[in-house]
């Protein structure tokens, strides 16, 4: 007798759970991630903890529609191949109802065309490609930082204001620094039609020989420099260059420069007067940035770097766009996206409907070596809306969804 109720109570206790296990999955909101985490921890480690700080606030007051938030992260190891495959197993495997991340350009555009090829909402978080948005931009990607196009064009006025005319230009030859050097060449060369280039260097990301860089950039005998080295290459070119006097006399206009995650590793190498975009996480007074810093500082014990604004801003936006949409379906999330305004640590900003990029802003400033730590000074938030080309120039520059 014993024997047969343990059995019956098993078999309803099965009986309960397999109708519950249906229940469980309809209330959960699966967001596929896919990132450069080995390759890129500078950025990405606060980038995972602003995602994580995320859910967990959104989770506590109730989740989204009813569903709670969960976050699936996966590394692509910086390669679009295998970007690629990470997504197909997320959606196919862990079943997630949108997919987002990328830090890499050249991932970011691989991600955007999978999702075109799958029909798939994909959220580019990080990637700053214009192509992403503009000539391979598609129905069912939306990007949230501030672009090449939009950083370039808030550093152009500043560069202008230098009256420099001879200038010189190093970047990590792929996507994201070739975009970036095209664009400034581009804005310098209207704002200032006698503008020079004399010298142009474009070495491999992450592998920056930065004696032979910094040598070839001082033989050019240039008054400026736009630098986009970005990272361990950035250090190796600030180090170099500040033992050689690259910088000596020689105005620097630079683009992440000023993100904490670049500046810091600097320390007593800082440079001191560089036109940068960035982040004073220490400067910024506004209510909803206090409200972001108390709360990441009390999670974490640390301080926020751009990427953690950026992470926690993803999934904001994923669920203000769910929110909206009511639903997680892919045909609704895009509806939902189409001028969604939605507030961040940075403050106001919306998902533009003419081409699916953001108007999330940059700071812009210079740096100061502050006894042997690298800050930002004289700096100000710059509205992404207002760096952006004309609705007639996107729709040369984008093509019909």
């Amino acid at each position: 007798m014993t024997m047969r109720r343990n059995l019956m109570r098993a078999t309803a206790a099965a009986a309960l759970a397999l109708t519950l296990a249906p229940v469980y999955a309809q209330g959960v909101i699966k967001i596929g991630e896919i990132n450069s985490y080995k390759a890129q921890p500078a950025f990405l480690e606060p980038y995972k903890k602003g995602m994580e700080m995320a859910v967990e606030e959104i989770n506590a007051k109730g989740g989204v529609n009813g569903k709670k938030l969960e976050l699936i992260s996966r590394d692509d190891n910086a390669n679009p191949g295998d970007a690629v495959r990470v997504a197909e197993e997320l959606i196919s495997r862990e079943k997630v109802d949108v997919l987002a991340g990328a830090f890499l350009s050249n991932t970011g555009l691989a991600l955007a065309d999978f999702a075109k090829q799958k029909k798939f909402f994909y959220l580019a978080a990080e990637p700053l490609t214009d192509k992403i948005v503009w000539s391979s931009g598609n129905r069912y990607t939306y990007r949230l930082r501030p672009s090449t196009y939009m950083q370039v064009a808030m550093l152009v006025p500043e560069a202008v204001k230098l009256k420099k005319k001879r200038w010189a230009v190093v970047y990590p030859n792929y996507e994201y620094g070739q975009s970036s050097v095209a664009t400034f060449k581009q804005l310098l060369k209207a704002a200032q039609p006698d503008v020079e280039f004399v010298g142009e260097q474009a070495p491999p990301l992450g592998k920056v020989d930065a004696g032979s860089v910094v040598q070839a950039l001082a033989d050019s005998k240039p008054d400026a420099i736009f630098n986009v080295l970005f990272g361990a290459d950035l250090s190796k070119f600030v180090r170099e260059g500040n033992t050689r006097g690259l910088f000596k006399g020689r105005e620097v206009v630079s683009v992440l420069t000023g993100e904490p995650e670049y500046l810091d590793p600097l320390k007593d190498e800082a440079p001191t007067g560089w036109v940068v975009t960035g982040y004073p996480w220490y400067g910024v007074k506004t209510p909803e940035h206090k409200a972001f810093l108390d709360a990441y500082q009390a999670k974490f014990k640390d301080y926020p770097r751009l990427g953690s604004v950026v992470g926690y801003t993803a999934i904001y936006s994923i669920a203000e766009g769910a929110k909206k949409a009511g639903s997680t379906d892919t045909e609704k999330l895009i509806a939902a996206f189409k001028g969604l305004e939605l507030m961040s640590p940075f403050g106001k900003f919306h998902y533009r409907p003419q081409d699916n990029q953001s108007t999330m802003g940059a700071y812009v400033g210079k740096t100061k070596n502050d006894g042997g730590k690298g800050v930002m000074v004289d700096y100000v938030y710059l509205d992404g809306s207002k760096f952006q080309p004309t609705d007639e120039e996107v729709k040369k520059l984008r093509p019909a969804d």
